[in-house]
């Protein structure tokens, strides 16, 4: 097993209620579950995130931690977070990479493989919260 190793998993969903189609807005949420699956404690320490829509816009996001935190994850330990975005389009994609640094200094970055944001307009209800 890699000493420093670390697996990113994304569950992407539509936003009906944070949408305005008529004026190409598409909102959208995505869960991201980042695992320890090495050998050695690390923090993350920033994120990366490159997205496009379906136009071809390309916007590119950097910044400190993931919303508002910087984990410091032991080996077999998770980390959870939602957070959002906004398209112009229907559908698009993201990627990136997480920045980390070890325990024992040494520092790596984690690729967030390629998921796909797509707008399914009436194919399942939306979700609702209720106050």
């Amino acid at each position: 097993m890699p000493k420093y190793q670390f697996s990113c998993e994304v569950t992407p969903h539509y936003l009906p209620d944070q949408s305005a189609p008529e004026d190409s807005v598409y909102g959208f949420s995505y869960t991201v579950t980042v695992t320890n699956t090495g050998e050695v404690p690390a923090q993350l320490i920033s994120r990366h995130w490159i997205i496009s829509d379906a136009n071809g816009h390309t916007e590119e996001v950097k910044g400190l931690g993931v919303v508002g935190h910087q984990p410091l994850l032991k080996p077999g330990e998770s980390f959870q977070y939602t957070s959002g975005s906004r398209l112009r389009t229907a559908s698009g994609t993201m990627h990136g990479s997480y920045f980390f640094v070890a325990e024992d200094g040494e520092r790596f970055e984690v690729p967030i493989p390629m998921f796909m944001l797509e707008a399914n307009h009436g194919s399942s209800p939306p979700s609702r919260v209720l106050h």
